[in-house]
């Protein structure tokens, strides 16, 4: 059978230890060898690569490079809000234990709002560029010149350095985050998606072009497991003189401790049938708890539905109270609680920074075994990592087990060529050649029209440095993130296309009255004038073009014209919504829900979260309570969602002027069936957006390729075109989905302004 179950044992893992401590780290006492190597390689080189596996140290770490330069600010990327409270703790202890003089500070949205603004104002952009100026106007309990050590997310550096916060501060912002800090740490960075990893590798671009690292800033890369597309923009740093350091724990083999048990582990085809899997996930997790109930184990899984599901399965077999959620939407209280649970059940949340500590702390590991899906290697490897770890622990000879789910398509991808005699090494070489475990987005997104997301914070640096002699170091970084995303366009073509959109943006807020007094005067609003013009307009547009009118005549024109106008802000609309969210750190279309969930079929102990609403709007049945949604029961079955698209012309017109193009559609809204029947969803009033941004393309030409893309996790959604003449199906890749499925599957698509962008 081609996709039979395959067993191998893993052998046991062991890390060094230091045998001899430099002096200025004697504080940490048991240093682990991984963590001085950081500290002596980080004294020349520019970018330190920690490669150390999980729960071995990397925090402490990278935290060591803080000792270099002991009165200079520093900031921590921490992938989640969750682990920002955890490494704001771990930050706090090293700096009270290295004696350094920093002062740590939490800076998720939710704490920058909640900071003092009696001396700064109420605006997050003004305190967090404040603290970054001098943090005695904002804390008290700062004293004058004291460095900082920032402790933050993703989507906060991102909006920082991409100069995303509102036009007051994001240039003072942009500013102290890219001159501040000295050193630099991003935790946990394999779990960068595309949009992430473009801004990690902005700001170490910007570090060398702007000879940052030569004034001696270090960036500390923390991760087990590196992402091949990552390693190869190392590589080009590495070439252009950037001096690269890499870390790995495991390669002495003097002082070994034990960091984790051998595994027996068994990989398994994830089954097609939902509740085949299910069950069969139940049947496992079960055998287990009446067979061992002395041992603590977990489930993870992609699907937070899943992990719901199986919550509910196995609360009908008994054994409700020894199992935990830890997921997305569940409170801090709930995830305490269910850390404690001797069994738990979890997303991938947990694949952050989470111990799985249990008190007591047992004396054998705190998981004996783990059931897991992988959807590619680098979430095989973080979560096989997760069982069976005993560094510090005094019984480490007992074997832990797992499951592994992989993707079908790995056996016939030749996982079976697996020489289950040859332990981890064997199983690394193997899952490395399987393409069905390959991280899909990160080139298409670099090469596609998503390059265009660089020429923001470009654009917007070469204004500032405009008349200075740093302005020609521009062009340099843009040419060096040229050459690691393999761009295909010149800075001149992404400047352009960055002030079109700019001076869309800006038009498109403005009202009517201001439109006709500002737009020659917006930045980039003649340059868009002339797009619409030649978008919409072809025969003026070539008579501007041979110079038999001028733009100067557009002023009274749209003065006398109101429909001129109201066309030309529509445009600006369409044209600025089709590319948000390039520029959205989050994916989704909509904004999560507040929930009230008083019956537990997604928490356990709370009742109050937050849920995306295509989520609730598939798996459960609602009423709107105030100001929550309350969920009533789970949906018998779950729905399958849609989009209905009220296009006010022929069907012909349609396919000439919308079809496969990026663009955003008015009059969308969501269709949630079930059995042929429709469910309203008016209710929910943050789903009626007047424009909804991706691509519509025709479902039975590209079968294939949709079929592709859903395996890879890019979603669509069928579209019902109601024209005035017939209806007709459709497919929709809604927001950053269609920019991806283009620039992965199709030659070409056409841009809001008609302009062909050739991906790749």
């Amino acid at each position: 059978m081609s996709n039979q179950k395959l067993v191998i044992r893993l052998e046991p893992r062991s890390i060094s230890a230091c045998a001899s401590l430099p002096d200025e780290l004697s504080f940490i006492g048991n240093a682990l060898q991984h963590q001085v190597d950081v500290f002596e390689q980080s004294k020349d080189a520019d970018i330190i690569l920690d490669l150390a596996p999980t729960g071995t140290g990397k925090t402490k770490a990278g935290l060591t490079v803080l000792k270099h330069q002991p009165n200079k600010s520093a900031v921590y990327i921490a992938p989640t809000n969750a682990l920002i409270e955890q490494q704001t703790e771990a930050a706090k202890q090293f700096v009270r234990d290295a004696n350094l003089p920093h002062v740590v500070k939490s800076a998720s949205a939710k704490d920058i709002k909640s900071w003092p603004d009696e001396k700064v104002g109420r605006r997050s952009g003004e305190k967090l560029y404040n603290v970054l100026r001098n943090p005695t106007t904002v804390f008290d309990d700062v004293g004058a010149n004291t460095p900082i050590l920032l402790v933050t997310n993703p989507d906060i550096f991102y909006y920082a350095t991409f100069f995303a916060y509102n036009n007051l501060d994001r240039g003072n912002i942009a500013a102290g985050f890219y001159t501040k800090f000295s050193t630099v740490i991003f935790d946990e960075f394999h779990l960068y998606d595309a949009k992430q990893l473009v801004g990690m590798l902005f700001y170490l671009a910007y570090s060398h072009v702007f000879r940052f690292f030569q004034d001696g800033r270090k960036v500390v890369l923390l991760t087990a497991t590196p992402e091949p597309a990552c390693e190869l923009a190392l590589q080009n740093f590495k070439q252009a003189g950037v001096k690269i350091a890499r870390i790995d724990g495991e390669a002495g083999n003097t002082n070994l401790l034990p960091s984790q048990t051998a595994v027996n582990l068994e990989l398994r085809p994830k089954p097609d049938s939902k509740e085949e899997w299910l069950a069969e996930l139940t049947a496992e997790v079960v055998q287990r708890f009446r067979e061992r109930p002395d041992e603590n184990g977990a489930v993870i899984l992609d699907s937070l539905d899943n992990i719901n599901r199986l919550s509910t399965l196995l609360r009908q077999q008994g054994i409700g109270d020894d199992i935990g959620r830890i997921t997305g939407p569940a409170p801090k209280k709930d995830r305490e609680r269910a850390m404690q649970c001797q069994i738990i059940l979890a997303t991938s949340t947990v694949d952050v920074g989470f111990n799985f500590e249990k008190y007591p702390k047992p004396k054998r590991q705190n998981l004996d075994w783990l059931i897991f899906s992988a959807r590619d290697r680098a979430a095989f490897w973080q979560r096989i990592g997760r069982v069976g770890r005993v560094l510090g622990k005094s019984e480490t000879n007992i074997d832990s087990e797992s499951i592994a789910y992989l993707p079908a398509n790995a056996w016939e991808e030749g996982l079976t060529s697996l020489d289950t005699s040859e332990g981890r090494t064997a199983l690394k070489d193997v899952l490395e050649t399987l393409p069905c475990l390959d991280k899909p987005f990160l080139k298409a997104y670099w090469r596609s029209e998503a390059f265009l997301e660089i020429a923001r914070p470009l654009l917007e640096l070469e204004e500032m440095l405009e008349g200075l002699a740093e302005e020609k170091f521009i062009l340099e970084l843009f040419n060096t993130l040229k050459s690691i995303f393999e761009g295909n366009r010149t800075w001149d073509d992404y400047r352009y296309r960055m002030k079109l959109l700019r001076g869309a943006e800006t038009i498109a807020k403005k009202t009517p009255k201001e439109i006709k007094k500002d737009w020659k005067y917006i930045k980039g609003g003649q340059a868009f004038v002339r797009t619409f013009i030649k978008a919409k307009f072809p025969e003026d547009w070539d008579d501007l073009q041979a110079g038999r009118t001028t733009l100067d005549e557009y002023v009274d024109l749209f003065k006398k014209d109101e429909d001129a106008l109201a066309e030309l802000k529509e445009f600006a609309e369409v044209f600025s919504t089709s590319y948000a969210p390039l520029f959205s750190f989050r994916s989704s279309l909509f904004e999560s829900l507040s929930i009230r969930d008083p019956y537990g079929f997604i928490l356990d102990e709370s009742e109050e979260t937050r849920l995306d609403p295509f989520h609730l709007l598939r798996y459960y049945e609602f009423v709107q309570n105030g100001d929550y949604i309350e969920v009533t029961s789970r949906a018998a079955e779950a729905y399958q969602l849609s989009f209905e698209l009220r296009y006010t012309d022929n069907w012909q017109e349609f396919i000439s002027t919308e079809l496969n193009k990026l663009t955003a559609f008015k009059n969308c809204r969501i269709i949630r069936t079930l059995g042929g029947g429709t469910r309203p969803t008016d209710q929910i009033q943050s789903l009626n957006k007047h424009l909804l941004p991706g691509i519509i393309i025709c479902p039975r030409t590209n079968a294939a390729v949709i079929f592709q893309l859903n395996k890879q996790g890019i979603i669509s959604y069928p579209i019902t075109i109601v024209c005035n003449d017939v209806e007709k199906e459709y497919r929709f890749f809604a927001g950053l989905s269609g920019i991806l499925a283009i620039a992965m599957k199709f030659k070409q698509l056409r841009l809001p302004d008609d302009e062909v962008f050739i991906a790749g």
